[in-house]
């Protein structure tokens, strides 16, 4: 930290001051008075390096001052901030020692677009889904004090992490431990899709903010035009603060958790938060709640007017804010032919009802909710309840399909197993985003999904090909007695034409799409059409291959399987999944219960027992060889065996 006699560093108008900050000791130096243009660089450099290579912009613009502030006024890295979700740090990384590498945010073996203890002494926590800062705050707090440290611990958390319940789990511990903790809860009013529920209108500036704020400089002003008496109500007014705090903030709220209760301040004006910062880190005790007011995408007027759409985007043009689309006609996406579908089932089916969390735009229902609001529910960042919710419809004899993407299923392990499927309930999930998603990196590659799904009873788990089998898989889980879930990837379908009719399909049939004499090959989902490219190319080499869409992950359609395997006596499975306990696996357990190993030879393609780096899912579909190379090259070591 800055010493008390230290000289701040003088700047001119004209001087960039960004180049000159390699660390946050270099932020200290400053004069608070420059950080307002500090501030505007470092909002330069976010959009220019969106707009070229994708991110997270409108969440980063609305954090800048804020940024500052924390690195301002706390001696990082040794006090730690926790970063909720993660998707709001790209003007941290530029404050601490990463600005150089900033270019490479998100690319192939570049910097994280999240937080990664392994890339920066700063990043004190990994972070990537919600709702996790303030537990995590709270564990790192607690194992300094019993080593003796007295390091402060800050937790930023908001847009829309609140309504996630373990951030409340975590608050009723911090309370209750009374260690010294800071929480500043970056309000403004979004997470992805506008925040829903009623703590979200408690939270919200529109009831809170503004309100107390001008109620408390009017009556500042009016009671001090009279000098004495005025001046003493004033002052007793200041000792009932809390009491007033309570009926006119959220307040009460935090302060029922045992927390310190501080705001809502604004969250743009970096002299006030730095002053209020300074105030919690020099005189508060026990756990301290500071409630900012932010907007997201500040300073960047597409982006303020429309930050659901600016959450997360790909390249940009800078001067209209239009994204930069190909030059070639994509098909459309598997989420819009989702969302499309779920819409048209909904027509004909008044049963059928659909659940987000926080996710309407990025799961394809915008279309849905607006057709049918009425049977339309975003819960809000709150996985876990959007399950059991719908476990709930489905036994008043509705049809739910859960919306959500395959890496924050993963957060509702226990109400699928428990809630659904224990009790066999017609739930469908709309598994979006299944496999490797590109830039986001390991906090959001759907890759573990067949493997922990795929053990739970009375599950059904299907897996398209291409966006015509997508409508007609929905189709057939709608229709299916039991829990269903349908997975499939992220990005463009493959352009084969939409029926127009849906039709169920045969319940654990797959489908012979080549035959072939040499070897049988199983791949699953978005691995089928590069597995035929695969079998065009192994046809010139010599070898006569067979290619079976299984479309049930499970159950398996054991009989066509083993058939063909003991026709070829070779099988190569390909999955866009883990291979522990995948897809693979699950031919392998088949074909052992059937006897017919070790006469039949089996690989399976899948990604290795790590964690996938961020990058294209081109890149990352080569470097785990399950791309139609990577086939190839597979099947050739096996008939070479």
């Amino acid at each position: 930290m800055l010493s008390p006699n230290a000289s701040p560093l003088k700047i001119n108008e004209t001087m960039e001051i960004l180049p000159t900050i390699n660390s946050p000791d270099d932020l200290r130096a400053l004069p608070i008075s420059s950080l307002a243009k500090l501030g505007g660089e470092i909002r330069q450099e976010i959009i220019r390096t969106v707009a070229k290579n994708g991110g997270h912009l409108a969440p980063c613009l609305g954090v800048v001052e804020l940024t500052m502030a924390l690195h301002y006024v706390f001696n990082t890295p040794e006090d730690k901030i926790i970063w909720d979700v993660g998707h709001q740090t790209y003007a941290h990384k530029l404050l601490t020692g990463r600005r150089e590498q900033f270019h490479t945010l998100r690319q192939y073996q570049g910097i994280s677009g999240f937080p990664k203890r392994e890339e920066s002494p700063y990043d004190a926590f990994d972070t990537g889904h919600s709702s996790t800062s303030i537990s995590a705050s709270l564990g790192i707090s607690l194992g300094k004090y019993l080593k003796g440290d007295d390091k402060r611990i800050i937790a930023v958390i908001g847009d829309g992490s609140m309504t996630g319940g373990m951030a409340f789990e975590a608050l009723n511990q911090a309370g209750h431990l009374n260690r010294n903790l800071i929480v500043i809860l970056n309000d403004n009013e979004m997470s992805i899709s506008p925040n829903v529920g009623a703590l979200s209108s408690f939270l919200s500036r529109k009831l809170t903010g503004r309100t107390v704020m001008r109620f408390k400089k009017e009556m500042e002003q009016f009671l001090k035009n009279f000098s004495g008496v005025g001046e003493n109500i004033f002052n007793l007014l200041r000792k009932s603060e809390e009491s007033i705090k309570g009926f006119f903030t959220p307040g009460m709220l935090f302060e029922a958790l045992k927390f310190e209760y501080v705001g809502p301040i604004p969250g743009h004006k970096t002299e006030g938060l730095i002053e209020t910062l300074k105030n919690v880190r020099d005189y508060s005790e026990g756990p301290v709640l500071v409630h900012v007011l932010t907007t997201k995408g500040k300073g960047y007027e597409p982006a303020e007017g429309n930050p659901g759409a600016y959450h997360g985007l790909g390249p940009f043009d800078i001067s209209t804010g239009a994204a930069i689309k190909s030059t070639t006609p994509s098909p459309p996406s598997y989420t819009k032919v989702f969302g499309d579908t779920i819409t048209h089932m909904a027509e004909k089916d008044h049963r059928v009802v659909a659940i987000t969390a926080a996710m309407t735009a990025g799961t394809g229902l915008g279309r849905f909710a607006k057709r049918f609001p009425e049977r339309f529910f975003d819960v809000g960042i709150a996985e876990q309840h959007a399950v059991t919710f719908a476990a709930g419809l489905a036994t008043e004899g509705l049809l739910p399909v859960v919306a959500i993407y395959s890496t924050f299923l993963q957060r509702a392990m226990d109400q699928i197993i428990h809630d659904v499927c224990l009790q066999n309930l017609p739930v469908t999930f709309a598994i979006d985003r299944g496999g490797v998603v590109g830039d986001d990196g390991p906090t959001h590659h759907g890759v573990f999904d067949l493997s922990f799904l795929r053990f739970i009873p009375n599950l059904t788990i299907m897996a398209p090909k291409d966006e015509n089998e997508l409508q007609h898989m929905l189709y057939t889980a709608i229709n299916h007695p039991g829990p269903t879930a349908v997975r499939y990837p992220r990005g463009s379908g493959v352009g084969v034409k939409l029926a127009q009719e849906l039709n169920k399909i045969p319940y654990g049939c797959g489908e012979v799409i080549r035959e072939g004499g040499e070897l049988l090959i199983l791949p699953v989902g978005n691995r089928v059409y590069p597995a035929m490219e695969a079998v065009d190319g192994l046809k010139k080499m010599g070898i006569d291959a067979a290619v079976i869409n299984p479309r049930f992950i499970k159950p398996l359609d054991s009989k066509l399987i083993i058939e063909w395997a003991r026709k070829t006596g070779r099988v190569l499975t390909v999955e866009d999944n883990c291979r522990k306990g995948g897809f693979g696996s699950s031919v392998l357990e088949m074909l052992a219960r059937h006897e017919i190993m070790p006469r039949v030879k089996i690989k399976n393609l899948g990604y290795p027992d790590r964690f996938m780096p961020h990058a294209s899912q081109e890149i990352l579909f080569k470097e785990g060889k399950v791309d139609q190379a990577g086939i190839v090259a597979a099947a050739l070591a096996i008939m070479q065996e």
